[in-house]
């Protein structure tokens, strides 16, 4: 039996905090075994002798949580670990992004958001409609993630052919590769509007540097 897992992260809020909203959606082949690739990453992380943090790389960058009381250098060195890894691991990802004042409520951006999962889905439908079984792995963190979620997926493809899990970042590193994605998402938008952060520029460099390591090498996993 073809079995696709989704795990789901979302940067911003439903709220007027931040500028942008960004979901990201990454896609699993079941059948593409990643233990050879996470076992490589585990070991680095022992050999650099630091703690096997589950990736939220906002915290990592802003030394905050978890991260709290690492030098930069450690956390830099965390974040390029993370990145070897993605690089190399089989997946695929949408990354869905909404500057929030081009909206004029949440149902406005609600609405939007449901449509372009619907429509990303029609155009690859080919690929969802392989597997027999869809598995959406999100931590319901915001409600308008989590409607438009069930609205898309169980429009677009067979209502019996999904099961939802309440999901923990420290249980998946797919899940834990969402977050990276969406981050990144978020920063390349920064740096396009000439928005980036001094942090941003500590950990990423100039924009050309950012691109050329980290955008370009991830946008090669996009669906489509």
């Amino acid at each position: 039996m073809e079995e696709l897992s989704i795990f789901v992260d979302e940067s911003g809020d439903a709220g007027e905090t931040s500028t942008y909203y960004l979901i990201t959606i990454v896609l699993h082949d079941q059948a593409k075994d990643i233990s050879e690739v996470l076992e490589p990453y585990e070991a680095d992380l022992r050999a650099r002798r630091v703690a096997d943090i589950p990736m939220h790389l906002g915290p990592l960058l802003n030394g905050n949580d978890d991260y709290k009381g690492l030098g930069v250098s450690t956390r830099k060195a965390l974040l390029n670990s993370f990145r070897v890894m993605a690089d190399k691991l089989p997946f695929q990802y949408m990354t869905f992004a909404y500057r929030k004042s081009e909206y004029a409520d949440y149902r406005s951006l609600f609405t939007n958001m449901k449509r372009d999962l619907v429509l990303t889905i029609f155009d690859n439908l080919d690929f969802f409609q392989k597997f027999e079984k869809v598995k959406v792995y999100y931590d319901n963190g915001q409600s308008v993630v989590t409607n438009a979620l069930h609205d898309a997926v169980e429009y677009a493809l067979a209502r019996d052919a999904v099961i939802y899990r309440d999901a923990k970042p420290a249980d998946y590193r797919l899940f834990q590769l969402a977050d990276y994605i969406c981050t990144l998402e978020l920063t390349a938008l920064k740096y396009q509007v000439h928005t980036e952060t001094a942090t941003d520029r500590m950990f990423f460099g100039q924009w050309g540097s950012f691109k050329k390591n980290y955008l370009k090498k991830l946008r090669r996993h996009r669906l489509g």
